[in-house]
């Protein structure tokens, strides 16, 4: 039982990665994918009254750990609008396996901040995850191209801004539960999704996308959120369940799941997902993302001392 809650985390993640695709090449071809954010966020500020009534014990927390968990929510917008910049850019099964390199990054930030050091097994893991990387920036001749680096470098600025918020989770021993978590994130969100309408270019296009696509930027995002919040309650509950390096080792399969996802969609659904289904491209892919799970694996069961 415990692995079908383990593995509803990669499948949903995956689902959601192509949802991602979907509303920015539908929706944001003329607008800016910051925009996008406003949205998330508003998903986030409607949800708050909901989960205040659920557990009222999310307005008890000490104030330290409200602002740690705000400052989580505003740094996960911020790496979700490099990642949004790099979906822009390149296909859902190029960008997903790039959210293992912040493996890397948590292992730097944690020797330089946490005094934490790498094993010679954790040393081959974050080596395989970069070799995997690398691969997916290059196209099928092996030459670097624009349009990957571009992807490379939007990718890792959201990954370290990722690992830079675990870390400081870690620093500040914040452990609360689920839901407390969850209302003072979408309260950064919140927050940060205001400030994105404080610059007027910005509110201009949210205003006009609001008028023509109200609904369905609406329906598809919450829909995204809880997708994205199922994956996140079925691993948390596996890893009551099973050990928590053997759920993470699980998690890195979605790189896997948005490639099988990408071509299932691009077979049978053309208009809503187009991968590149070339037989060198998909080898290329296939092999990256292999390398990056198995990186990511080592990296997991090679333990930190």
């Amino acid at each position: 039982m415990w692995l079908l809650f383990a593995f509803s985390g990669p499948v949903l993640w995956a689902a959601s990665t192509h949802i991602d695709k979907y509303l920015v090449e539908r929706y944001f071809k003329n607008s800016d994918t910051a925009v996008l954010m406003v949205f998330t966020a508003l998903i986030g500020l409607l949800a708050l009254p909901f989960i205040w009534i659920f557990s009222p014990a999310t307005l008890a927390l000490p104030l330290t750990n409200v602002f740690v968990l705000i400052s989580s929510g505003i740094l996960y917008m911020s790496a979700m609008l490099f990642y949004l910049r790099a979906i822009q850019s390149a296909e859902a099964s190029v960008v997903a396996p790039l959210f293992q390199t912040s493996v890397i990054f948590t292992f730097i930030l944690g020797y330089l901040l946490l005094g934490e050091t790498l094993t010679l097994v954790n040393g081959l893991g974050v080596a395989l995850i970069i070799m995997g990387a690398l691969i997916l920036s290059l196209d099928t001749s092996f030459r670097i191209r624009a349009v990957r680096m571009r992807t490379l470098v939007f990718m890792l600025l959201c990954t370290f801004v990722l690992a830079f918020s675990t870390v400081i989770f870690k620093y500040y021993a914040v452990q609360d539960e689920f839901w407390s978590t969850t209302f003072w994130t979408f309260v950064g969100e919140a927050l940060f999704g205001a400030g994105i309408l404080a610059v007027p270019r910005y509110l201009k296009q949210f205003m006009l996308l609001l008028r023509t696509n109200t609904g369905a930027l609406l329906s598809i995002n919450a829909s995204n959120e809880l997708i994205n919040l199922g994956g996140g309650l079925g691993v948390r509950f596996a890893s009551l369940l099973a050990p928590v390096a053997l759920i993470s080792a699980i998690s890195s399969t979605t790189t896997l799941f948005v490639f099988f996802f990408g071509i299932l969609l691009t077979v049978f659904f053309p208009k809503i997902a187009s991968e590149d289904l070339s037989r060198a491209n998909l080898i290329q892919k296939g092999v990256a993302a292999l390398i990056v799970a198995l990186g990511v694996v080592l990296a997991h069961f090679g333990g930190v001392s």
